[in-house]
Protein backbone atom coordinates (compact mmCIF):
# COMPACT_ATOMS: atom_id res chain seq x y z
CA UNK A 1 0.00 0.00 0.00
CA UNK A 2 1.24 3.40 -0.81
CA UNK A 3 1.11 6.25 1.56
CA UNK A 4 -1.45 7.99 -0.58
CA UNK A 5 -3.65 4.88 -0.50
CA UNK A 6 -3.44 4.74 3.30
CA UNK A 7 -4.39 8.40 3.45
CA UNK A 8 -7.39 7.79 1.21
CA UNK A 9 -8.53 4.84 3.31
CA UNK A 10 -8.01 6.84 6.49
CA UNK A 11 -9.84 9.75 4.94
CA UNK A 12 -12.81 7.45 4.41
CA UNK A 13 -12.68 5.77 7.83
CA UNK A 14 -12.18 8.88 9.93
CA UNK A 15 -15.29 10.70 8.67
CA UNK A 16 -17.30 7.50 9.08
CA UNK A 17 -16.07 7.14 12.63
CA UNK A 18 -16.72 10.79 13.33
CA UNK A 19 -20.11 10.48 11.69
CA UNK A 20 -21.00 7.68 14.05
CA UNK A 21 -19.67 9.63 16.98
CA UNK A 22 -21.59 12.75 16.06
CA UNK A 23 -24.78 10.87 15.13
CA UNK A 24 -24.93 9.06 18.46
CA UNK A 25 -24.86 12.22 20.62
CA UNK A 26 -27.45 13.89 18.40
CA UNK A 27 -29.77 10.89 18.73
CA UNK A 28 -29.03 10.70 22.46
CA UNK A 29 -29.69 14.43 22.75
CA UNK A 30 -33.11 13.96 21.15
CA UNK A 31 -34.07 11.43 23.81
CA UNK A 32 -33.31 13.74 26.78
CA UNK A 33 -35.15 16.58 24.99
CA UNK A 34 -38.18 14.34 24.73
CA UNK A 35 -37.84 13.35 28.37
CA UNK A 36 -37.41 16.98 29.38
CA UNK A 37 -40.53 17.92 27.42
CA UNK A 38 -42.50 15.13 29.12
CA UNK A 39 -41.19 16.25 32.52
CA UNK A 40 -42.05 19.89 31.83
CA UNK A 41 -45.58 18.93 30.70
CA UNK A 42 -46.07 16.78 33.82
CA UNK A 43 -44.86 19.65 36.02
CA UNK A 44 -47.18 22.08 34.23
CA UNK A 45 -50.11 19.74 34.81
CA UNK A 46 -49.28 19.30 38.51
CA UNK A 47 -48.97 23.09 38.91
CA UNK A 48 -52.36 23.58 37.22
CA UNK A 49 -53.95 21.01 39.55
CA UNK A 50 -52.37 22.65 42.61
CA UNK A 51 -53.57 26.08 41.45
CA UNK A 52 -57.07 24.59 41.13
CA UNK A 53 -56.69 23.16 44.63
CA UNK A 54 -55.79 26.61 45.99
CA UNK A 55 -58.89 28.08 44.36
CA UNK A 56 -60.98 25.17 45.63
CA UNK A 57 -60.01 25.72 49.27
CA UNK A 58 -59.39 29.47 49.42
CA UNK A 59 -62.35 30.52 47.29
CA UNK A 60 -64.93 27.78 46.58
CA UNK A 61 -64.87 25.99 49.98
CA UNK A 62 -64.26 29.04 52.16
CA UNK A 63 -66.97 31.08 50.43
CA UNK A 64 -69.35 28.13 49.99
CA UNK A 65 -69.52 28.54 46.21
CA UNK A 66 -70.91 25.04 45.74
CA UNK A 67 -72.04 25.68 42.17
CA UNK A 68 -68.34 26.02 41.27
CA UNK A 69 -67.24 22.72 42.81
CA UNK A 70 -67.63 20.96 39.45
CA UNK A 71 -64.54 22.84 38.22
CA UNK A 72 -62.40 20.64 40.48
CA UNK A 73 -64.59 17.60 41.19
CA UNK A 74 -65.99 14.93 38.86
CA UNK A 75 -69.73 14.31 38.99
CA UNK A 76 -69.12 10.82 40.44
CA UNK A 77 -66.28 11.76 42.81
CA UNK A 78 -65.40 9.27 45.54
CA UNK A 79 -64.54 11.08 48.80
CA UNK A 80 -62.79 9.47 51.78
CA UNK A 81 -63.53 11.36 55.02
CA UNK A 82 -61.35 11.58 58.16
CA UNK A 83 -63.81 9.47 60.18
CA UNK A 84 -63.44 6.58 57.72
CA UNK A 85 -66.69 6.84 55.75
CA UNK A 86 -66.77 7.40 52.01
CA UNK A 87 -69.27 9.12 49.78
CA UNK A 88 -69.92 8.96 46.06
CA UNK A 89 -71.08 11.83 43.90
CA UNK A 90 -70.64 15.58 43.87
CA UNK A 91 -74.14 16.32 45.25
CA UNK A 92 -73.47 14.25 48.39
CA UNK A 93 -70.05 15.87 48.75
CA UNK A 94 -71.61 19.35 48.52
CA UNK A 95 -74.15 18.41 51.20
CA UNK A 96 -71.43 17.11 53.53
CA UNK A 97 -69.30 20.22 53.01
CA UNK A 98 -72.32 22.47 53.55
CA UNK A 99 -73.06 20.69 56.83
CA UNK A 100 -69.69 21.85 58.20
CA UNK A 101 -70.81 25.47 57.87
CA UNK A 102 -74.07 24.99 59.83
CA UNK A 103 -72.34 25.05 63.24
CA UNK A 104 -69.23 27.00 62.14
CA UNK A 105 -70.32 29.49 59.43
CA UNK A 106 -66.87 31.08 59.39
CA UNK A 107 -65.09 27.83 58.44
CA UNK A 108 -62.23 28.57 56.09
CA UNK A 109 -58.98 27.37 54.58
CA UNK A 110 -56.68 30.24 53.65
CA UNK A 111 -53.27 28.59 53.54
CA UNK A 112 -51.62 25.51 52.11
CA UNK A 113 -48.28 25.14 53.87
CA UNK A 114 -47.23 22.22 51.67
CA UNK A 115 -48.21 21.55 48.06
CA UNK A 116 -46.84 18.68 46.03
CA UNK A 117 -47.78 16.38 43.25
CA UNK A 118 -46.66 13.79 40.79
CA UNK A 119 -48.48 12.60 37.72
CA UNK A 120 -52.21 12.30 38.38
CA UNK A 121 -51.88 12.93 42.14
CA UNK A 122 -51.61 16.08 44.22
CA UNK A 123 -51.50 16.67 47.95
CA UNK A 124 -51.85 19.77 50.06
CA UNK A 125 -51.40 20.34 53.77
CA UNK A 126 -53.10 23.38 55.17
CA UNK A 127 -54.97 24.91 58.08
CA UNK A 128 -58.73 24.79 58.53
CA UNK A 129 -60.23 27.12 61.07
CA UNK A 130 -63.55 28.47 62.26
CA UNK A 131 -65.72 29.03 65.34
CA UNK A 132 -68.38 26.74 66.84
CA UNK A 133 -70.93 29.56 66.98
CA UNK A 134 -74.20 27.87 65.92
CA UNK A 135 -76.06 24.75 67.12
CA UNK A 136 -74.54 21.53 65.77
CA UNK A 137 -77.13 19.07 64.39
CA UNK A 138 -76.54 15.49 65.60
CA UNK A 139 -79.58 13.80 64.08
CA UNK A 140 -83.21 13.17 64.97
CA UNK A 141 -83.78 16.92 65.40
CA UNK A 142 -81.23 17.17 68.22
CA UNK A 143 -78.39 19.67 68.43
CA UNK A 144 -75.38 20.48 70.55
CA UNK A 145 -75.33 24.05 71.84
CA UNK A 146 -72.48 26.16 70.49
CA UNK A 147 -69.51 26.74 72.77
CA UNK A 148 -68.26 29.84 70.97
CA UNK A 149 -64.80 28.27 70.83
CA UNK A 150 -62.57 28.63 67.81
CA UNK A 151 -60.69 25.81 66.16
CA UNK A 152 -57.56 25.78 64.07
CA UNK A 153 -56.49 22.35 62.86
CA UNK A 154 -54.09 20.92 60.34
CA UNK A 155 -55.71 19.31 57.34
CA UNK A 156 -54.49 17.44 54.31
CA UNK A 157 -56.17 16.58 51.04
CA UNK A 158 -54.89 14.12 48.47
CA UNK A 159 -56.55 14.17 45.09
CA UNK A 160 -56.47 11.96 42.01
CA UNK A 161 -56.98 13.95 38.81
CA UNK A 162 -58.49 12.80 35.54
CA UNK A 163 -57.44 13.81 32.04
CA UNK A 164 -60.46 16.14 32.08
CA UNK A 165 -58.75 18.16 34.86
CA UNK A 166 -61.05 17.23 37.75
CA UNK A 167 -60.62 14.95 40.75
CA UNK A 168 -62.40 11.62 40.65
CA UNK A 169 -61.15 10.63 44.10
CA UNK A 170 -60.32 12.74 47.14
CA UNK A 171 -58.89 11.83 50.53
CA UNK A 172 -59.56 14.29 53.39
CA UNK A 173 -57.50 14.17 56.59
CA UNK A 174 -57.66 16.04 59.88
CA UNK A 175 -57.59 15.02 63.51
CA UNK A 176 -61.20 14.84 64.71
CA UNK A 177 -60.11 14.43 68.36
CA UNK A 178 -58.12 17.67 68.21
CA UNK A 179 -61.08 19.36 66.52
CA UNK A 180 -63.50 18.20 69.24
CA UNK A 181 -61.12 19.34 71.98
CA UNK A 182 -60.69 22.77 70.46
CA UNK A 183 -64.44 23.38 70.14
CA UNK A 184 -64.98 22.24 73.72
CA UNK A 185 -66.69 18.88 73.11
CA UNK A 186 -63.86 16.61 74.30
CA UNK A 187 -61.01 16.66 76.76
Amino acid sequence: MTRQHKFTLASLLVPMALGLLTATPVQAADKPKSQVMKYEEAERLVKAHLDTFDDLDYNVFTNQKWTELHRSHAKDILVHWPDGHTTKGIEKHIQDLSDMFVYAPDTRIKVHTVKLGQGEWTAVIGVMEGTFSQPMPIGEGKTIAPTGKAYKIGMATIGHWTKEGVMDEEYLFWDNQTFMKQIGLAQ
